[in-house]
């Protein structure tokens, strides 16, 4: 039974060359493979041999160059098809909730915008009448915020239309009603991987997004947290803010996401 949990020490050995494989931006030589798994070359030799022969790797004839083969693309193609973005989210948001004592939502992008499909209600009660199935608008949510910054213009463009010309009525002071002012807050969106809401949607509650991207790069559910300002800490790398972004950006990596967030 230990031996069993032991585990084979050489499988894990041999796949710190694979792992900085994936990590790398294009092929490799031996010499840079091996220094990037940390091992010399000679064992790094005898493990790609083996690994060119289940076709995990493959081996340039005319540069020499060593890269990810068929076998592991088909093997990252399977994972990713089985992944389920918002069960995975859904797993880990009782965790955070804890962490951030402040009640958390997933959404996703419907039919007529960001929809929220998930609660993780905290003990500190917050009074927001929102409920499952609810669309966040764009320019006065933290989760509206969120999407819209990172969905295709041409998705976002017909609602913006119709939030501007509401928000030009109403004039809340956090809530932008020019184009130019809708550019620069979805910048600072992406600038910062999140964004926030403070006394604007609901009276004083604050809210912060994170989005959740997928392999492709396209956002995939947007992670939401929010509370009463008297509790709520609203500072950029705080700690709402840090965890809660933190915790969109280790799912986006899990889901296959490489970029930067």
């Amino acid at each position: 039974m230990d031996k069993e949990r032991a585990g084979i020490q050489s499988v894990e050995v041999g796949f710190a060359l694979l792992e900085a494989l994936t990590h790398s931006l294009g092929p490799l030589m031996l010499k840079e493979l091996a220094a990037a798994a940390k091992m010399s070359a000679a064992k790094a030799h005898r493990y790609l041999v083996s690994f060119q022969r289940l076709g995990l790797v493959v081996q340039d004839s005319r540069s020499a160059h060593y890269d990810l083969g068929p076998a592991a693309l088909r093997l990252g193609l399977a994972a990713l098809s089985r992944l389920d973005a918002v069960r995975l989210a859904r797993e880990r948001l009782p965790a955070l909730m804890q962490e951030l004592q402040h009640t958390l939502a997933l959404a996703v992008w419907g039919n007529h915008g960001p929809t929220i499909v998930h609660w993780e209600p905290s003990p500190q009660a917050v009074v927001a009448n929102l409920r499952l199935g609810d669309v966040m608008p764009l320019l006065s949510s933290a989760t509206g915020r969120c999407f819209a910054a990172y969905m295709p213009a041409e998705v976002v463009a017909p609602l913006l239309h119709a939030e501007l010309a509401q928000a030009s009525k109403t004039r809340h002071p956090d809530v932008p009603t020019s184009v130019q002012a809708v550019q620069a807050l979805w910048q600072e969106v992406r600038e910062r991987g999140s964004a926030r809401v403070v006394d604007t949607l609901l009276p004083s509650i604050g809210a912060f997004c994170a989005p959740v991207l997928d392999a492709s790069g396209h956002l995939v559910l947007g992670m939401t947290t929010l509370g009463s300002i008297a509790t709520f800490d609203p500072a950029w790398g705080g700690a709402i803010e840090a965890p809660l972004r933190a915790a969109a950006v280790r799912l986006s990596y899990d889901l296959g996401y490489r970029g930067k967030l």
